[in-house]
């Protein structure tokens, strides 16, 4: 089953291939009556960049639907929290059994992720083609 998720937004740039839209994003305590008064919820507002899309038809200020899969969502996490956790556990634990040092450990786990931010630099072409979105014009 191909769930996906979907934000309602406003295209704020359409350049080329790409369209930048505006989509405001809000914790579930959000509609909450006392979401006032309380500091949990959240409202932020996020650009996304929509790349391979039909422009023809798109002017700034029209709304729109962001639409992801929920599988490129978790790819996102696992990229993002999983793989960065799971490298630093394992460095610290690693550099830890052979140095003894908690210090130097601690230190080597915190720079291992440098390596691995970096590939996933140099990586951003093929994540980008992996992790897409898709635009439904509102009618």
């Amino acid at each position: 089953m191909n769930t996906t998720i979907k934000h309602s937004g406003v295209v704020e740039s359409v350049t080329g291939d790409c369209i930048k839209v505006r989509i405001v994003q809000t914790s579930a305590c959000v509609s909450c009556k006392v979401a006032g008064h309380c500091h949990a919820s959240d409202k932020k507002d996020k650009t996304v960049d929509v790349y391979g899309t039909d422009t023809s038809g798109l002017n700034i200020g029209d709304e729109v639907m962001v639409v992801a899969s929920e599988g490129m969502g978790w790819f996102a996490v696992v990229l993002g929290f999983v793989l960065p956790f799971i490298i630093v556990v394992a460095v610290l634990f690693a550099v830890l059994g052979v140095s003894g040092n908690e210090l130097t450990a601690a230190l080597a786990s915190l720079f291992s992720l440098i390596p691995y931010f970096v590939l996933l630099y140099l990586c951003k072409d093929k994540i980008r083609k992996r992790i897409s979105f898709t635009i439904e014009r509102n009618v």
